[in-house]
């Protein structure tokens, strides 16, 4: 189901609480959300649907990919990149990592690591950012 992007700061920098198997029907609003919106967004957080859990999607490719309760296990590369945000208005200026290695829970509850680097690692910092409340 497409999910309305929430605006409001004060919901957007609350830490996410984990995700449980019960939430795995959260991939299906978070994938729709990101498609209704693939003019503007590359990725999206539960929490930007209005759902403090860890849950983040992003678009490789042509394929969104879900992760449950991702977790930042390297970073190799800083740079500063331009960003913006469906739930913000304008850019902001932010410090990211050309090379990112997350563990995370797919969308069969079983253990995942990735390896992303340039945009798509990008993409998922700025989604791991707001599971931590941070906004750009």
């Amino acid at each position: 189901m497409i999910r309305p992007i929430v605006k409001d700061p004060l919901f957007l920098q609350q830490i996410s609480q984990p995700a449980t198997q019960a939430d795995l029907t959260l991939a299906n609003d978070l994938v729709d959300t990101l498609e209704a919106h693939k003019d503007a967004c590359v990725g999206l957080a539960a929490n930007m649907i209005g759902v403090q859990k860890r849950v983040i999607v992003i678009r490789l490719g042509l394929f969104p990919l879900v992760l449950f309760n991702p977790v930042l296990k390297d970073k190799k590369g800083p740079y500063q990149a331009e960003e913006g945000c469906l739930s913000l208005a304008g850019t902001r200026t932010t410090t990211r990592y050309r090379e990112i290695v997350v563990a995370y829970y797919d969308r069969h509850w079983q253990k995942q690591e990735i390896t992303l680097t340039d945009f798509p690692a990008q993409i998922c910092q700025h989604e791991l950012d707001h599971l931590e409340g941070i906004l750009i």
